[in-house]
């Protein structure tokens, strides 16, 4: 090739190239992966457009009705941690396009005000607009992907996602009367079991064992005492000024509330076995290895790759995908099952590319269920232990998930490149999102779209 011809051919070439924002990255050129990554993919240019998450906080997880938020207003959760994701990006407050609060047991309307009422003391301006979302379980996770979406659909570059639940103030019932036509239909009546039940008919369906649930929620326990001694939840952990009343006398003292209350050192498969069922004589659910009713809230900040280059932001993880899938009501908790594989599907990986798995535990039955049914090695879920030991905030929980499963990866580096989040959702349902470590810039592999859960043709690819 003549001199000339090569410099015409590297002209063109230039024009093919992504360019690079100012401010951003610098452009890369292909080449191996090194050692430690989890698969070995070629590096390529980033794409400005990843929606990417900069900031990731939580409240301590506390004891419903007898914890240390008992008697902390819900506004209060809420600012604690819009207040927090402000003062650790820098970012300013009118520059956030939107913010989106999963929750579940509030009064939708006092709930969406009380999110209002959080941004003003949370010094944020009139000018930033707030809502609230509940696909019950998965409420913070859906708020995630709410944002992310409307990132993409470019409404605005900068946004606030979480959840936030006080089952002090709100505990789990029914409201007003059952439509008669529920009669109609199975499935219609089977949205009205206790949640407890539906664990009983996981369990008795798939043959999850007491002794097998026990076991598992000893493990979680077990893991989250590590994980609390080792100190690994201190950069998620926001301490919250409140105050406790004591309940006989009614005496106020200010408090600081910096750790989860819920978890139980020394917890055994023997000492759970004690337990009696709760939900159906002769079943096998329990208090001991059931989720904890718990006060909590927490938040994430997303924005464009290109947003978070420009300010200079260090990027936590990249939200690669999102599925919220239907089960049978009666069997709710097998959620996860359904809702992996379809997320995983849609970034364009499989279960062997996943590093870390946060699934929901709303009960052991369902997340043992869970994880067996995917053939998932256990030391890959939950390794700081999940909500039977930390609690479950139902609104909360998905944005609670997210910023230990980000924490989690971020401390493994190169270990730990894709992550999930799931959990199933009452009255039939299940969510799961994909994250992928802040850090890492090989371009995912495409593979073929294998089913229709994302809405495309059996021939598209997905990148």
């Amino acid at each position: 090739m003549t001199s000339r011809a090569a410099q015409r051919q590297a002209v063109l070439l230039g024009h093919l190239r992504e360019p690079t924002p100012a401010g951003g990255p610098a452009p890369m050129e292909a080449h191996p992966t090194s050692v430690g990554d989890s698969s070995a993919y070629e590096r390529r240019n980033l794409s400005c457009d990843d929606v990417v998450i900069v900031s990731a906080c939580r409240t301590a997880l506390c004891k419903a009705k007898r914890g240390g938020f008992k008697d902390t207003p819900v506004d209060d959760l809420i600012a604690a941690v819009l207040k927090e994701t402000i003062q650790r990006t820098g970012v300013e407050p009118e520059a956030v396009g939107d913010v989106c609060f999963g929750s579940v047991m509030g009064p939708s309307s006092q709930r969406a005000n009380e999110c209002r009422i959080a941004m003003f003391l949370a010094g944020f301006p009139t000018s930033v607009p707030v809502h609230t979302v509940n696909r019950q379980c998965s409420s913070g996770l859906q708020a995630i992907a709410e944002v992310a979406a409307s990132i993409r659909a470019g409404f605005y570059t900068i946004g606030i996602a979480g959840g936030v639940e006080s089952m002090t103030t709100n505990p789990m019932a029914w409201e007003g009367a059952i439509n008669p036509r529920v009669a109609e239909s199975q499935c219609a009546q089977d949205c009205l079991l206790p949640m407890g039940i539906t664990s009983e008919n996981v369990a008795a369906q798939y043959g999850v064992s007491r002794e097998t649930q026990d076991k598992f929620a000893a493990r979680s326990h077990a893991l989250a005492a590590a994980a609390q001694a080792a100190g690994k939840f201190r950069d998620e952990i926001v301490p919250v000024p409140t105050v406790l009343k004591d309940p006989k006398t009614g005496e106020e003292r200010r408090v600081v509330i910096d750790a989860d209350d819920g978890i139980r050192l020394g917890t055994t498969p023997a000492s759970l076995s004690q337990l009696k069922p709760v939900f159906k004589k002769g079943g096998s659910t329990t208090a001991g290895n059931s989720s904890q009713v718990t006060d909590g809230a927490a938040a994430v900040m997303l924005m464009t790759r290109q947003e978070a280059a420009k300010r200079g932001l260090p990027i936590l993880g990249i939200f690669r995908s999102f599925a919220a899938v239907g089960v049978p009501p009666a069997v709710m908790g097998i959620g996860p099952a359904v809702a992996i594989p379809a997320a995983v599907e849609m970034a364009g990986l499989t279960l062997d590319d996943i590093d870390v798995f946060e699934i929901n535990e709303a009960f052991a039955s369902q997340a043992t269920y869970s994880v067996d049914k995917l053939g998932i090695d256990i030391d890959r879920v939950n390794p700081n232990g999940g909500a039977i030991a930390l609690g479950h905030p139902l609104g909360c929980t998905g944005a609670r998930q997210t910023a230990t499963l980000l924490y989690e990866m971020q401390r493994r580096g190169k270990a730990a490149r894709f992550g999930v989040v799931s959990m199933c959702i009452g009255s039939g349902m299940g969510a799961a999102a994909v994250f992928e470590r802040g850090g890492e810039i090989d371009a995912a592999p495409r593979r073929p779209v294998g089913s229709q859960l994302t809405g495309l043709s059996r021939d598209a690819m997905v990148s």
